[in-house]
């Protein structure tokens, strides 16, 4: 069964910086998009960063100069660098895996989410 752990979260102060990484089991890792969302209370789950297998990186807007996606696809794990937190960051954050192609999804995984919490 595929496995993504989250670790990293935690309680930081405005402007402050944080790493969530994320590993990967029975997972054939490299062939997979590598997603990280998060939920706020009382919000949908959004969309914060993606790299997709071959690199490619895509960044909500919201997120756009502050946080950088990474991969290390011989460790099997996804890395999310937030710097400048605000306190509008504060959300779980979830990593998630996809594969899908011509309308087809042949995986879809997530991860059990970490607390970031940026508050003085």
């Amino acid at each position: 069964q595929v496995q993504l752990v989250e670790s990293g979260g935690g309680l930081v102060q405005p402007g402050g910086s944080l790493r969530l990484s994320c590993a990967a089991s029975r997972i054939f890792f490299s062939i997979y998009a590598m997603g990280w969302y998060r939920q706020a209370p009382g919000k949908e789950r959004e969309l914060v960063a993606q790299i997709t297998s071959g690199g490619s990186t895509k960044y909500a807007d919201s997120v756009k100069g502050r946080f950088t996606i990474s991969r290390d696809n011989v460790k099997n794990a996804v890395y999310l660098q937030m710097n400048s937190l605000k306190p509008e960051d504060t959300a779980v954050y979830y990593c998630n895996a996809n594969r899908a192609g011509g309308g087809i999804v042949f995986g879809d995984y997530w991860g059990q989410g970490t607390q970031v919490t940026v508050s003085s």
